[in-house]
């Protein structure tokens, strides 16, 4: 592996640890798009189960991250 890609590797690391403790909420728009991106770069099509977290943790990124450009109102 180069110097950028375990870099990549590290930096998706951490924000999964983030998110696995925490929840999406604690990150901002810009750790959420990256993390996005990382995810997205991400080849996990030998891997069913991974491969299907993977598309359901992007559903839930992107959907948090509609919710907070233009939230929802309850009346």
């Amino acid at each position: 592996m180069s110097g950028k890609e375990e870099e990549r590797q590290d930096e998706l690391r951490n924000l999964l640890q983030v998110v696995s403790d925490k929840g999406l909420r604690v990150l901002s728009i810009a750790e959420l798009d990256r993390l996005r991106i990382l995810l997205a770069a991400k080849d996990y099509s030998k891997n069913k189960k991974a491969d299907r977290s993977r598309k359901k943790l992007l559903k839930k990124i992107n959907a948090e991250m509609f919710d907070r450009h233009s939230p929802r109102r309850f009346f």
